[in-house]
């Protein structure tokens, strides 16, 4: 349902609607994100735009990525408090191919610590109980839970 009120409510468009403006300030903005230019200026000469075009939708237009959404997945974990416990972890996270995303580690309690890691997972052969799986069998890993994800 749209409301034509103009209260800002959120609409996914198909691009090839969309005027041809608005594709460059997404462009814009992902090569200002990604560093590939130093200023939103030298991102609206790359692209072609004027700067007034950039400031007037740069805050109002995102590019929506239906597999990001889809393949993020935070794990829970309990940990041994015992040295690289948590680079286990990260270095096994990184061989199954996983973009870790957010690491959060409390300080030890008990001579254990929690650990909530967000990953997006970038190939479809891996998802949330795999690593489940593989990251229970490390001998410093005292439990983990799937908090969201897949």
């Amino acid at each position: 349902m749209l409301d034509y009120n103009n209260d800002g409510k959120l609409v996914v468009v198909n691009s090839s609607v969309l005027p041809e403006i608005i594709l460059k300030v997404l462009e814009a903005k992902r090569i200002k994100a990604r560093g590939e230019v130093k200023s939103s200026a030298d991102a609206c000469r790359k692209i072609g735009i004027s700067r007034s075009a950039y400031y007037k939708y740069k805050d109002s237009v995102f590019a929506y990525e239906e597999k990001l959404t889809n393949k993020i997945v935070s794990l829970y974990l309990v940990l041994k408090d015992e040295k690289g416990a948590l680079s286990s972890i990260l270095t096994n996270l990184y061989e199954m191919g996983a973009n870790i995303l957010t690491v959060n580690q409390n300080i030890p309690i008990d001579s254990v610590a929690t650990v909530t890691v967000s990953v997006k997972l970038e190939s479809d052969t891996l998802n949330a109980v795999n690593i489940k799986n593989e990251l229970s069998k490390l001998s410093s890993v005292v439990d983990i839970k799937i908090i969201s994800g897949e």
